[in-house]
This record gives structure tokens, C-alpha cells and sequence, in this order.
């Protein structure tokens, strides 16, 4: 068959990343096969991202399934790699507008599981698991789950095969010799793999400037262990609590230590029920519960917290400022951040371990001792695995831009033929013939504003952003049938200051400012309500900026009685 211009209407194997690349998190990747009039579709995990002062009063936000929405009679399913929030995070928020099977591991599923739940909509998802190691078939694609490893139990690599090659996405991944928690990376099968003939890999970039290797997760059990034995007083850990070979560690430390661990944060409790569901996290001392751990002698106490990002409701950072109904730190103590800092969460975690510090708690970081291993792969890391795989065509995603170009050009030096930069939205044939980009689609994101899924434009978000950085004034003027004034104008200042530079409160320049609009506007021009509120919106804005500096949002209500 061809279209118009002589072309025939072969079949065609695509790649799409909606979010996760040219960005860390918020991942959402397509894989499409069949002509372009009528491609079938797999999705690759569905992850979140979480807000930061750019987008005040948001909670997460995922990537915009427009363009798979409007096509989602032929989405086949979504399959995740593995349990973290930038993969499974937007499962339950958007799978209402996709309504397609979902494929999970145990362990993966049992996280996912308690957020349908939380949703109400566990009984609407069709929420397959699948064990580690097994393959099953969506359509054209045979897929293949590879068991790695990482910082959070049961990381699978994908094999795609489809009539026109086999792909190799790898999730996250890391080469853990020594894996706390779960299998070892299956080696031998990745090699399999790489000799059977690899189109395609789709790769992990987010530790390419990294040399060497990322180390293991035993190592750092042993760097906690020598670290809290000779500590006086109680002690707090934070880390990420889907790290459940990091949980483990800490307790295994704790117990060797004389040490009884307590969880403090939802989310502490929420990973290790499902870990102990599907078989992680056994033989293990016993958890006391936070509401005994005061009986406990300070010596013998280890608190395993959630917020080592500075995340304002975490349960560290209540434990900061002293008001956690259970948990209290005090002069002497000591809490470790066994975790790395996040791009863009460095305000906040200054802070948190500045209000520690000023409490006479010792913080201590990676920076001070080895407290912690990074789950994804450096560069001796990634040259291993292209040397396993082999593939005619490296694919870099989960990294910024830098990340992403640095990933092709280490992919050329390890003689890959093909190395192809994206970014979220470009459509990216991998066969027939040379890779090549074909397509944009329509890609954006999502804000999830309390329970309202909202688009990232939305004048809400702009107009938060705006009272953020210079407040908001409020003008209340009555008029009667005439035009006249019939009061005082009433103004409500909302995070400006008190007074300009000459001692003049603002409030008396909005007044002022106000009446020298209405001593200039004749009662026959008073009729339109809407032309007197702009006319006294643009004056008041005006004198504020010119003592202040800056433009603060003005809001005028203009009412007639």
C-alpha cells in the first residue's frame, strides 16, 4: 500500500519519550510498531516529578499523555520496570484517561496496588503481575523481563522484540556485586542478549559523569555499622524509604550497634509492608513502634526517617521543629543523611540540617563519612553494559540535555554506529534503515494541585508565581447610578512591605493613587465598570512599582448600588 507521495506503508518500529528525557524523573516512554496510519503501543513506566518554588502550592507532576490518550485504543498496556515514584508515581492519576492493563512485579505491583487503593480505583485496574525473569506478549511485542539491580527491590531491564529487531530498555539500573536485597544482575542473560543481536538500547544517563564504578550497597551497611557503634546518644537516618536494601542496611547496623530501630513517615511503613509481602525484609529484629520508642534508653534508640530531601512534611522534618508527636531529638544526638542530594532540593535540605545543627544535633552527610551509594550506573558501569549488549543504536534518556550528549559521545567511543539524542516529544524510528527522527508529537505536563489535574499553563500556576514574587493588592470602590463614590475605597495589601523607602505606607499611595484617578475621570466616563477598575488596576500597580520596584498583582472590584 502507499500514501500519496509513492511511499509504501511498511511497518515501522518507534521510539517516543513523553517525560524523562532531557529531564531525571517523570518518566513515560512509547514504543510503537506498524504503519504510521495504524501503530499499535506500549508504554514504559509512568512516573512523577515533585514541584519546587517555580510551582507554589503543586504536589506532583507527571507528563502529558495527550497524544497516547487520543490513541489509546491501541495502547496495549503499561509496563513498569520497577517501584520508584518517577516510574509508577502517575499510575493512579492517569490511568483513568488511558484504561489499558498494567504489568508489574511482585513487588512493584504491591506499591502500586496501595496508591489504586488510595485512589479508589483499585477494583477498575486491570493490574497483571508478572514474575521476575518471565516474558509474555503485548501485540508485536514480545517482551522479556532482565533481572538488574538498583536501589529498590526487583529492577528489570526490558528485551522488546518485535519483527523488526529486539530493544533493550533498562529502567535503572546500577552493577551491585553485592546486592543487600534481591538477585544479582543476571549477567549471562545480558550477554545472551547481546548475542542474539540488539537493535537498540535505551539507557540509563544519569551518573555518565561519573567515573569508575557506583559501588555496592554491602559496602555501605559496613560504612553505617563502623559509623554508629562508638555514638552517644539517639540517632536518625533518612533516606529514601523505597531503598529497601538502604532500610535493610540500617537495621542489620542498628542491631550490631545494640540499637532497636523505629520508622518514622508514612512511607517508611507503607515500602516495608509491601517488602515483607512479597518476601524482602525478613529475619529482621523486631520494629518498635513510634509511640513506645520514649521508653527507650537514648543509647539504644535508632530513628529510620523519610524527608532526607528537606520535604516539608516529612517526618524529619517535624522531628526539626520539635513537634512530632513521638519522635524527639535534642543536644548530643545525631542524624545521618544516607542519601544524595537532589538537584533543585538544596535550599530545603540547608535548611532542615541547618535547624538541626542550631539544636545542638550532629548532622552528617555523604560528604563526611560513606553513608551511601548511588543506584545508577557510572561510566566504567555503562561501558560494561554496552559491551554486553552491543547494540547497533544507543538511545540515552533519564538525564538532562549535558547528561544525554555525554551518553552519545561515550556510546561512539565504545564504537556503538548509532548514538541518538532526544528530548521528550520527538518520534524516533528505529527500523527500518538508519535511526532517524520522524516526528514531533505534542507533549507537556501536568500539575496535580491538591486533587485537580491541571495543565502546567494554567493562569492558576502564573498567577501563584506572580503573588509569590511580589504580592497582591486588593481594591474595593462603590459607585452609585451616577458615577459617584458613595465611601471610602477599601485596599488590602498581601505580602508587600509596610512602608516605601520614605516612610509612606503603600497603602496610602494606592489610596492616593486611586483618587487621583477619580478626580481626573469625569462622572459621564464612570458608566463601564469594567474601563474604571482597569484605569485604577494600571494606577495602582504604577505608583507601587515606581517606590517599590516591583510589579505587584492588583485586583479592583468596581460594584454599583
Amino acid at each position: 500500500m502507499a500514501d500519496g507521495t509513492g511511499m509504501s506503508e511498511a511497518n515501522e518500529l518507534v521510539f517516543l519519550p513523553l517525560g524523562g528525557t532531557g529531564e531525571i524523573g517523570m518518566n513515560l516512554n512509547l514504543y510503537g510498531f506498524g504503519p504510521p496510519d495504524a501503530r499499535k503501543w506500549m508504554m514504559v513506566d509512568l512516573g512523577v516529578t515533585f514541584s519546587d518554588l517555580r510551582t507554589p502550592g503543586i504536589d506532583v507532576i507527571m507528563a502529558d499523555p495527550a497524544f497516547i490518550e487520543e490513541r489509546r485504543e491501541d495502547l496495549l498496556g503499561i509496563v513498569l520496570t520497577h517501584g520508584h515514584e518517577d516510574h509508577i508515581g502517575a499510575v493512579a492519576h492517569l490511568w483513568p484517561s488511558l484504561r489499558c492493563d498494567v504489568y508489574a512485579t511482585p513487588f512493584t505491583a504491591e506499591l502500586v496496588k496501595a496508591k489504586l487503593i488510595e485512589a479508589g480505583i483499585e477494583q477498575e485496574v486491570p493490574l497483571k503481575i508478572v514474575e521476575l525473569g518471565s516474558r509474555f506478549t503485548l501485540g508485536p511485542f514480545d517482551i522479556e523481563l532482565v533481572t538488574l539491580t538498583h536501589s529498590i527491590p526487583e529492577p528489570n531491564a526490558l528485551a522488546i522484540r518485535t519483527p523488526l529487531g529486539l530493544v533493550m530498555h533498562t529502567g535503572d539500573w546500577k552493577i551491585d556485586p553485592d546486592p543487600v536485597v534481591g538477585g544479582d544482575i543476571d549477567i549471562k542473560r545480558l550477554t545472551e542478549l547481546g548475542q542474539e543481536g540488539v537493535r537498540a538500547m535505551v539507557c540509563d544517563s544519569t551518573n555518565v559523569f561519573s567515573p569508575g564504578e557506583s559501588g555496592s550497597e554491602a559496602d555501605v551497611a559496613k560504612g553505617l555499622t563502623e559509623l554508629i557503634k562508638d555514638m552517644k546518644g539517639r540517632v536518625a537516618v533518612t533516606t529514601f524509604a523505597s531503598n529497601v536494601a538502604r532500610l535493610e542496611s540500617v537495621i542489620r547496623a542498628a542491631e550490631a550497634c545494640g540499637r532497636h530501630v523505629v520508622l518514622a513517615g508514612r512511607a517508611m511503613h507503607r515500602v516495608t509492608t509491601a517488602a515483607r509481602k512479597t518476601g524482602y525484609l525478613q529475619n529482621l529484629p523486631p520494629i518498635v513502634p513510634e509511640d513506645e520508642a520514649g521508653y527507650l534508653p537514648p543509647e539504644n534508640v535508632l530513628y529510620l526517617c523519610t524527608g532526607s530531601q528537606g520535604e516539608p512534611r516529612a517526618a524529619l522534618a517535624r522531628i526539626a521543629m520539635d513537634n512530632h508527636p513521638h519522635v524527639t531529638l535534642s543536644e548530643g544526638d545525631t542524624v545521618i543523611f544516607s542519601s544524595r542530594m537532589i538537584p533543585g532540593n538544596d535550599v530545603e535540605i540547608y535548611e532542615l540540617q541547618n535547624l538541626l545543627a542550631e539544636r545542638g544535633i550532629r548532622v552528617i552527610t555523604e560528604k563526611d563519612h560513606f553513608v551511601h551509594v548511588s543506584g545508577h550506573p557510572c561510566r566504567d558501569e555503562l561501558a560494561r553494559m554496552y559491551q554486553w549488549i552491543k547494540p547497533e543504536i544507543a538511545v540515552p534518556v533519564h538525564g538532562e540535555a549535558r547528561h544525554l550528549l555525554e551518553h552519545a559521545e561515550l556510546a561512539r567511543e565504545l564504537q556503538v554506529p548509532q548514538a541518538m539524542v532526544l528530548k521528550n516529544g520527538l518520534m524516533l524510528r528505529l527500523a527500518p534503515g538508519p535511526a532517524e527522527i520522524i516526528d514531533e508529537a505534542p507533549n507537556g505536563r501536568l500539575y496535580l494541585d491538591g486533587d485537580i489535574l491541571m495543565p502546567s499553563w494554567d493562569p492558576a500556576v502564573q498567577e501563584r508565581r506572580k503573588l509569590a514574587f511580589a504580592g497582591s493588592v486588593f481594591v474595593t470602590l462603590v459607585l452609585d447610578g451616577q458615577g459617584k463614590v458613595l465611601g471610602e475605597p477599601q485596599v488590602r495589601l498581601l505580602g508587600l512591605p509596610e512602608e516605601d523607602g520614605s516612610g509612606i505606607s503603600f497603602e496610602e499611595r494606592a489610596l492616593d493613587a486611586i483618587d487621583d484617578v477619580l478626580d481626573r475621570l469625569p462622572l459621564r466616563k464612570r458608566k463601564d465598570d469594567a474601563a474604571v477598575a482597569e484605569l485604577l488596576r494600571r494606577a495602582v500597580r504604577g505608583a507601587i512599582r515606581r517606590e517599590w520596584g516591583k510589579k505587584a498583582a492588583v485586583e479592583v472590584i468596581v460594584t454599583r448600588v
